[in-house]
């Protein structure tokens, strides 16, 4: 069920709007074999395609 978006606030509506955003680009890249390059303990890391993992959105909203 959709949750009525005029009770989310803008700022939660734009955050889940760009993890979404995010989890898009980082599909294609593991769809189109090209790795992504990621920031990981003070570190650039380079990530192989065939070792990205894809998860869901886990972000919970609610209305205050």
């Amino acid at each position: 069920m959709k949750k009525n978006l005029k009770n989310i606030p803008i700022g939660l509506r734009a955050e889940k709007a760009l993890k979404k955003a995010v989890a898009d680009a980082i599909a294609d890249h593991k769809r189109s074999g090209d790795s992504i390059v990621i920031w990981r303990d003070g570190k650039v890391v380079k990530i192989p395609a065939d070792q990205i993992e894809i998860r869901e959105d886990q972000a919970e909203y609610e209305s205050k």
